[in-house]
């Protein structure tokens, strides 16, 4: 998001779309769980920051434009009702991110010109946004959601993607204990995203990977 003080309308918008996708993550994942019948009996707990946001996370989305939530690990997440119940908590906190990303840059698709749907979705997280100043706000919104939900389905800890994986197994191997050993217990997971939010300083890699992943749903409106 840093890169983006150079258009502070659409600065502001990238910090809001990081906050409302956390809320969004977090209350989706907690329903889904309720509904598939994994919850605890207890109501939902409300969306809090110091509960739901990762330092990690936070640290990324500053620095490369997206970042993460607090990890929901898989033992908290209880698999006796089967394993499809179980990724479906998973998955739903970056479906619904990605699912209300699109709905807002559909709305600005109808509004504004298509050449700004042709940008790359690291470009927008930038700043770089040919648009007036509101159009600035419904696209940061619209691609700030989007990017926060494909990032979230990568499938190392502590993106929620891991957990999809692993209930998608049938019986995780010793490969998905050592991920887990290191990437999550040890936070090797967080600082390998977190260098790739860093390098290289021109154009960081995972704007690039965040590139590859969401191309196609800017240009569905273009």
């Amino acid at each position: 998001m840093l890169f983006a003080l150079g258009e502070p309308v659409a600065f502001v918008a990238l910090v809001v779309a990081f906050l409302i996708g956390l809320a969004l993550r977090a209350v989706a994942m907690r329903f889904t769980a309720r509904v598939v019948g994994l919850g605890d009996g207890r109501p939902p707990a409300r969306f809090s920051l110091r509960r739901d946001i990762d330092p990690f996370g936070a640290v990324s989305a500053a620095i490369g434009g997206m970042g993460w939530g607090r990890q929901l690990t898989v033992d908290e997440v209880p698999n006796w009702r089967g394993r499809g119940r179980a990724a479906a908590v998973f998955a739903a906190g970056p479906v619904a991110c990605i699912l209300a990303g699109e709905l807002i840059i559909a709305g600005f698709a109808l509004f504004y010109p298509s050449a700004a749907l042709a940008l790359m979705p690291g470009e927008i997280l930038r700043g770089f946004q040919p648009v007036p100043m509101a159009g600035q706000v419904v696209l940061s919104l619209g691609v700030g959601l989007l990017t926060l939900g494909l990032l979230a389905l990568i499938p190392i800890p502590p993106l929620d993607g891991f957990g999809i994986l692993w209930f998608a197994l049938r019986k995780p191997g010793p490969s998905m204990a050592w991920l887990r050993l290191w990437f999550e217990d040890k936070n090797i997971g967080a600082l390998v995203l977190l260098v790739c939010a860093f390098f290289p300083t021109g154009y960081p890699i995972l704007l690039r990977i965040i590139d590859v992943l969401g191309v196609l749903f800017l240009r569905i409106w273009a």
